[in-house]
């Protein structure tokens, strides 16, 4: 049992790349938590893809006993959270499960949109804030300029800032100092009845569900009978643990600790995260404020390249489901691709990680379709509909309008870049909202439609930027526009998978650069194929691939045209009937491959 002003919980804010998971290393280490022969790099990130792209994905947790100076020993639990901009509701849960941050800013970079966002939700959860300059060692590092940038930019007095080299340990048991000085303990009554806060679940091949909890009142023991309010399901607990990275069991949780419990649950999807834990007797009555379940942002579809691995992608989907609550699908049929799955996504790099789990983890070959957002589509009778797959769209008569998602993205880009960045924006039907300078960056507030976001816009961006601008957003809600359902026709025949939804300025450039590319991606057949870009009943893009033709009029030599004429006629004819039957082939790159927007 620990004293609870003896237990900090805090969690590190942070841009990408500026220091987050090297510092909780160097916490981890030094405090002795691991042995010195099991330190690896990254010692939080658990998956092999946090490790290979150097992100962290999920947050993870893990508890370091400190003798400080003073001479008492304190309990510090450490949640190292994502700073990727598709992951925020990972980082919005672990802010509600601790009471301080550090603020974590690369002393050469200097803060970053992201900074913004993570500290942002710090500060609205009530923390207490340490900032913390990383990276001093640098060459170009500028401790000063950054300090003055924090107060600047995000109004935080940055005057008694911790400068640390996360990478070679200088400076961190200042850290450790700070945050036993300057965090506040948590505040929480033994006596009360449990209220505890489901924090986060992972699924465990040995285990089951493993379920990571905040007790705020009260205290559960190994073997009480729990109940999770928002389901109402009953449990009983099998084992309780806390985290020293790997699970080490322990008797009973109190007030202000964080650690883990099993209790055979089955599924990731039967523990909602933000839920209130109590006992099933004598539990509390008023379940804590939660916070939103994360909402899929961005549906795409998924279908195997080879039709017959559809039984092996639904395992693995269910699979992967069972670990990432924030992950929807759906079965959908598509003429051209077969069963497949519509899945929804939080982000692009959500989807980018799960399409690289699944090839990876299950071994299977996929087809992504093009990433599309969800529509609202107000009809003439009065009624709403959702709409996931542009393939759906209901006949235009019955529609009033249609509304699409709109977002307010904020970026920060040295100056030198500025211009290509707001005509990038408004290439993509951006409103300017702000303009702002900190120092030579400028801070641009731009409201943007989903739609447009989804494609390619963050590596447009990297790109005219050189990698410098970094970029944030948030949903803000939907607006009326008028949007279009832009179908591709092969021979005359729509193919599904590649329908999308465009803005009616937009379609004629995207159906022409869709007919281009489908023309030098299908193959050539003995009748020529018209490739057509249509709005309804109205086309506004057309290629034709030429057919191949053999030289029927070669044995004719000499005499009269006619007989040229009519074998030519001939041919025509045959022609035209192949053309009547002929099933065109497209091959499945071209479909990759039309699916990616360049331009």
């Amino acid at each position: 049992m620990t004293d609870p002003a003896r237990i900090r919980n805090f969690s590190i804010v942070a841009h990408i790349d500026h220091g987050k998971s090297t510092l909780a290393d160097r916490l981890i280490q030094l405090t002795g938590t691991v042995a010195e022969r099991d330190m690896k790099e990254q010692m939080l990130d658990s998956m092999d893809i946090e490790r290979e792209r150097g992100i962290t994905i999920k947050a993870n947790t893990v508890r370091i006993e400190y003798p400080a100076k003073d001479g008492h020993t304190y309990t510090l639990n450490l949640i190292d959270t994502p700073g990727h901009v598709d992951f925020a509701y990972e980082v919005s849960r672990s802010m509600r499960a601790v009471e301080g941050s550090l603020l974590v800013v690369d002393a050469s970079q200097g803060v970053e949109a992201q900074t913004l966002a993570n500290v942002y939700q710090a500060i609205d959860a009530g923390h207490e804030i340490v900032p913390v300059l990383n990276k001093i060692d640098l060459p170009a590092a500028e401790p000063d300029r950054v300090k003055a940038q924090i107060e600047d930019v995000i109004g935080l007095d940055a005057s008694d800032a911790i400068p640390i080299s996360a990478k070679s340990g200088l400076g961190i048991p200042d850290v450790l100092e700070a945050i036993v000085t300057r965090l506040p303990a948590p505040k929480g009554d033994r006596t009360a009845p449990l209220t505890a806060m489901l924090v986060d679940s992972w699924y465990d091949a040995y285990l089951g569900v493993v379920v990571m909890i905040r007790v705020m009142d009260g205290v559960v023991r190994k073997g009480d009978r729990i109940r999770m309010m928002q389901t109402g399901a009953i449990y009983g607990i099998d084992r309780l643990a806390v985290l020293k990275p790997a699970m080490q069991d322990i008797g009973e949780l109190g007030p202000g600790e964080i650690g883990v419990f099993t209790a055979s649950i089955k599924q990731v999807r039967d523990t909602r995260v933000g839920d209130t834990i109590t006992h099933e007797k004598g539990g509390t009555d008023t379940p804590l404020p939660g916070f939103k379940p994360s909402v899929p942002v961005v549906f795409c579809g998924l279908f195997p390249v080879d039709a017959a691995e559809f039984e092996d992608l639904r395992d693995a989907i269910e699979k992967l489901a069972l670990n990432d609550a924030s992950f929807t699908s759906e079965m959908e049929t598509s003429a051209a691709l077969g069963f497949g799955f519509r899945c929804g996504f939080l982000g692009l790099l959500h989807l980018e990680v799960v399409r690289e789990r699944l090839e990876r983890e299950f071994d299977i070959d996929l087809i992504t379709t093009a990433p599309s957002v969800v529509y609202h589509i107000h009809m003439r009778d009065g009624t709403v509909r959702e709409l996931h797959n542009p393939a759906d769209m209901p006949d235009l008569t019955y529609v009033d309008h249609i509304e699409e998602p709109r977002i307010q993205a904020t970026i920060l880009v040295p100056d030198e870049y500025l211009g290509d960045v707001l005509k990038l924006c408004q290439d993509r039907r951006g409103i300017q909202e702000q303009l702002t300078y900190a120092g030579n960056r400028a801070m641009v507030v731009y409201d943007l439609p989903l739609n447009e976001v989804v494609f390619d816009f963050y590596d447009r961006l990297k790109s005219v930027t050189k990698g410098y601008a970094s970029f944030d957003y948030h949903l803000t809600g939907y607006r009326e526009d008028h949007l279009v359902k832009m179908q591709v026709l092969v021979n005359e025949e729509p193919v599904d998978a590649l329908s999308m939804m465009v803005h009616r300025d937009r379609a004629e450039s995207r159906g022409r650069v869709m007919c281009e590319k489908l023309k030098d991606l299908i193959p050539r057949h003995m009748f020529k194929i018209p490739i057509q870009a249509a709005i309804g009943g109205r086309v506004i893009a057309r290629e034709t691939i030429s057919a191949m033709r053999k030289d029927v009029t070669a044995k004719c030599y000499g005499g009269d045209i006619t007989r040229k004429k009519k074998l030519l006629e001939k041919q025509k004819a045959g022609k035209k009937k192949m053309r009547q039957f002929g099933k065109v082939e497209i091959p499945q790159e071209a479909f990759i491959n039309a699916l990616k927007m360049d331009s």
